[in-house]
Parts: structure tokens; sequence; C-alpha cells
């Protein structure tokens, strides 16, 4: 069935009491952790999170879930979530009933390719912006790396329980390159996608300047800027580094980073051998 405008609240409600499905990876490496480790190391932990915006969400909302009033500030760095709530309690109660998002997909290999693809996007929009926060010096180099790694959760979550209308978005966007994303998703879902990861990110008390970012606040410029234009190049460059936008891009980096836009194009392609790619092996 195809989703129609009145869904939205439909959709609201069924992705709100989400958070089950990581990527196979994470389960299968956090649970060797469990196993083998008399004491987990939390930079271990950390690093296998880092790859998987599904997994991180699932910490975030856990840990607002179970603030304690005197906790005046958001934490966002996955390490402090981690020692705040645990390690404990992290693999007995927060990896509790988790189920892989291969296997959920595993009957619909075009949306789980589709899934992947929107994955990898992520990680590598957030290895690009903990980069450039790291070179200008901004010590919230994580909440901006969080909110790079976090920009389509949505998008995500709509593969996982609307692969065939996420399915025909695609195939409706490939047709026609020129139509606005937003345009199609009305067409297809009765909604802007974007609207969706708003209302629950609300809901879920995500970090600030991710609700920020998707409300077009750009109280905090640089940073929001920062995350626009890693999630930029992260999309213009997946399939190559000889898309049309690609200049542009390397220009507005060169700005930001203070560099010339032939020293960016270097750098970061340099750093597309670094990213992980967020896989099924």
């Amino acid at each position: 069935m195809t989703a129609t405008t009145h869904d939205f609240q439909t959709w609201i409600d069924i992705l709100e009491q989400d958070g089950t499905f990581v990527l196979k990876r994470t389960l299968r490496d956090l649970s060797r952790i469990d196993r083998d480790a008399d004491q987990p190391d939390v930079a271990g932990v950390v690093s296998i999170l880092e790859q998987d915006p599904l997994m991180t969400i699932i910490l975030l909302r856990f840990l607002q879930k179970n603030r304690r009033h005197s906790q005046l500030d958001d934490v966002v760095q996955v390490d402090q979530a981690l020692m705040m709530i645990g390690m404990q309690t992290f693999f007995t109660r927060v990896m509790d009933g988790l189920q892989t998002a291969e296997d959920q997909l595993k009957h619909n290999l075009p949306a789980l390719a589709g899934m992947l693809h929107t994955v990898k996007r992520a990680t590598r929009a957030a290895s690009y912006a903990r980069d450039w926060a790291i070179r200008q010096k901004d010590l919230s180099f994580e909440l901006i790396r969080i909110t790079a790694l976090l920009h389509n959760f949505a998008e995500i979550l709509l593969w996982l329980h609307a692969p065939e209308q996420m399915g025909e978005v695609h195939r409706l966007q490939v047709h026609d390159r020129a139509r606005r994303t937003r345009d199609v998703q009305t067409e297809v879902l009765g909604f802007k996608v974007s609207d969706l990861q708003l209302e629950l990110a609300r809901r879920w008390n995500l970090p600030e300047l991710l609700v920020h970012f998707m409300e077009r606040n750009y109280t905090q410029q640089r940073r929001i800027q920062t995350v626009v234009l890693a999630v930029n190049l992260a999309r213009h460059s997946e399939n190559g580094w000889n898309d049309a936008a690609l200049p542009d891009d390397y220009r507005e980096i060169g700005e930001l980073l203070h560099m010339k836009p032939d020293d960016v194009m270097v750098l970061v392609q340099g750093d597309q051998v670094s990213t992980g790619y967020a896989g099924t092996t």
C-alpha cells in the first residue's frame, strides 16, 4: 500500500516505537565484545557505534529516557553516554532484543541495498564533518559528527519499515534527476521525510544542533555550515568524483577551512580511503 497524506501521524507512531534494528556487523561485533571481554573497552565499543546511525539513536534515546533530574546538559558524546549508562547496563538493557536491519530486509534486496547505501553516505558525511571541525579547532567535534551521522536517520528507518515506498521514491528520482527529492517523497509518501524526521527528533530529544539543522535554524552558523557541506559532499560524491556539483563543494569547503579548492579536492578524496563502509560483512 502506498502511504497517503493522512498517514503522517501513523508513521510517527510506528517509527517512534522503533528501537530494535541495528546493522548486522554492529550486533555481531558488540556481542563478541560482550562474550569475550572481562571488562569491555569503552573505546572499542565507541568505534563500533560511530559507524552505525541506528545504534547511535538507540543509545541517545535510552540516555534521554533514563535522564537524571540533576542532569542539566545534553550528553551527545558516545563515550560519555556509555560511561553514564555503564557498560553492564549497555550490554544487558540497551542491547536487549536488538535485531539486524539486514534480516528485516533479507527478502527485499533492492531495499537492503538502498538502506545500506544511505548508511554509508551518512557515515562518510560524519567523517568529513568531524575532520573539518577538528581543523577548525572546534571542541564540539563529536556533536558535529553525530549531527552529520544522523542527518537522514528517518530515511534509513523508512527503508526498514516502508521498503516498497522508498523503492518507488528511488525509482522516480533515478528516472528524473531534475525533480526535487521532497517533491518525489510527497508524491509517494504523502509527506516530506524531513518533516517526519524533525518530529521524531523533537519527541526523542535528540541533540539540539541536530534539531537546529533540520529546522534550518542557523543560530550556530559555522557548525551548521560544517554539517551542511559534509552532507552535500557525501551526497554529490557517492557515485564518483565527476559530479558536476563537486567544484562548488570544493570552493565552499575551502572558504570554510581557508584552503584552496584544489587542496580541498586532494584532502577529501584522500579521506574517502579512510571512511568506514557500512556493509554486511
